[in-house]
This record gives C-alpha cells, structure tokens and sequence, in this order.
C-alpha cells in the first residue's frame, strides 16, 4: 500500500476485490461489474481556503492535490467515508451513527473505551454483571449489558423534536465482525443472527432490517421517555441498532487465537484482578442508506 502524487494529472487506480478476482478466474460469466463504491477517506475538506489571496480557483488547490491510497483489494481496510448522491440542495446537516455510551446498560468501559465480551463461564465468573461495558460472550441472554447505536441528526440547531426526512432515516443495517471471534446476538435472548455472507478474509456480514429484524433495528423512541432522553443523538432522530455478541466456540474452549492475535492484561471486574488473555477487534457497522459507517472497539477476554 502506498500514496499515490495527485499534484500533477488526475489518476484513476482501479483494482478488483478479492471475490472480483476469484470470479474473473474462474471464467464461468460469473464475473460481471453491477455495483462500485466511490471513498474520501484521504480527503480533509478543512483545507478549503476561500480567504486565498490569488482567487476562487485556488480556493481548493490544496485539497485537488492531496496524496491519494493506491488502490488495494482488502475490503476490511478500504473505504471508510463513503460518497454518496443526494438530490436534495438544502440540507445542511447528514445524519450519523453514534455509540450510545450514555445508559447503563449500553456504555462503553471507560478504562478501555471499548466493550469487553467475556468468552466463557470461567472468565463470566470473574467479573461482576452490572459493570457497564462488560458483555457475557457464552451465556449471553443473562447479562443486560448490549451494543447500541443511535442515527439521526447530531446537532443542537434543529429541535429533537422534529421527525427526520424519511430519506435520512436508516432502515437497513450492514454489520461486519471477525466470525472466527463472535456472532451478533438478539439483544432480547432469542438467538444468534443469520449470517448473510463470510467472505475470504473470515470477515461475516449480517443485514439488519427494520421490518424483518425488529429486535435488532428499532424506531427511536419519543424525545420525551426516558430512553428516549438517553438517545445519543442530540438533534432528530432515526432508527437505533442493538444487539450483543456470543463468543465463538474457538474462543470460547481455547486460548490458541488469543496467544496467535492477542496479549495479556490485568484487569479488576469484579473482587479481585486477572490476568486475562484478550484480543481486540471491532464490530463495522453501515448505514445502507446513506452509507455511513461507524467501527465499535471491541475486546475479547478469557480468564487464564
């Protein structure tokens, strides 16, 4: 991976994903381009200088030669920022996902600023249920504690009050995680999610709808609950998305992934300190709407 000079002709470096290439190879006409994705990532739009003394066409001078990544296939890695078309000229604001760290039943830990999925019932045992940010990985319908995020318009200029434009609102959910660690899980007990589709690099995709999956995607709730005054989103609001993880059965009986990808860690859930193994990771969440994607840190611990 590498920057490519933007400073002097416009460059155009197009490279196919690892499934492009598996369905070119296998010259059976499964090979068709339908869908491509266009990125910013490298972009920081903050360089726009409209106060330049030599004019208008050097107001973004700065920003037309910025360095840009050479296209590479990893679809873990590539394509944060997403660009997307809206027809629609007078919104000044884009709704966004945002971690709900404010219940206490969804909060982050605040010495890792991650959340903590305890993989197994001895690793369980260490720790204290009600610490916030600390999910049971195995016995996962017995423990509060969930993921959550919140979309809509983050902004005090609008009221939160006012509905969200239909058009912004996100109904449909793409969630990403490493399935050789975890699978989503219902956020009320009733089970592990159906994987939509493992890709080569282990990577699990599962879509979330708002009508076919209603434990996982939900309305907001009224402004004026009390969930909804715990809502993260500080201007209109769209849908949230929760669930919880169930550790995977490798690291669930097993410390080989955590001494292969992981470390060590002293850590006090509960009366006394561990030591534990751990691993950190993170759950990729995409609106399919407007694209927008938020990376949730994740770390996976088991008592030694």
């Amino acid at each position: 991976m590498a920057f490519l000079d933007n400073s002097g002709d416009i460059i155009l470096d197009a490279v196919l994903t690892d499934t492009g290439r598996h369905r070119l190879a296998m010259g059976d006409g499964s090979f068709r381009i339908t869908k491509f994705a266009l990125g910013d990532d490298e972009i920081n739009y903050g360089l726009y200088d409209k106060n330049n003394l030599s004019g208008s066409a050097y107001y973004d001078l700065n920003i037309l030669q910025t360095p840009v990544l050479e296209a590479f296939t990893n679809n873990t890695s590539l394509m944060k920022s997403k660009l997307i078309s809206v027809p629609r000229t007078n919104l000044l604001y884009l709704p966004i996902l945002k971690i709900n760290n404010i219940g206490i039943d969804t909060q982050t830990y605040a010495a890792t600023e991650s959340y903590l999925v305890l993989v197994d019932q001895d690793t369980q045992a260490t720790a204290t249920p009600s610490t916030p940010g600390v999910l049971g990985g195995e016995s996962v319908q017995l423990w509060k504690n969930k993921i959550r995020v919140d979309q809509g318009l983050d902004t005090t200029d609008i009221p939160v009050t006012f509905p969200l434009d239909a058009d912004l609102v996100e109904t449909q959910y793409i969630v990403e995680i490493d399935n050789r660690l975890a699978q989503l899980y219902d956020p009320i007990g009733a089970g592990t999610a159906k994987v939509s589709f493992i890709d080569d690099d282990q990577i699990a995709s599962y879509y979330l709808s708002f009508n076919a999956n209603g434990n996982y995607v939900k309305s907001t709730p009224n402004p004026f609950d009390t969930e909804g005054q715990l809502n993260a989103i500080n201007g209109p609001r769209g849908t949230i998305i929760e669930f919880k993880l169930k550790a995977s059965i490798d690291l669930n009986s097993s410390t080989y992934l955590f001494e292969q990808l992981g470390a060590r860690t002293a850590l006090i859930l509960g009366s006394t300190e561990v030591n534990y193994f751990y691993i950190d990771s993170i759950v990729r969440i995409s609106g399919a709407t407007t694209g927008y994607r938020i990376d949730i840190p994740i770390r996976f611990l088991k008592a030694p």
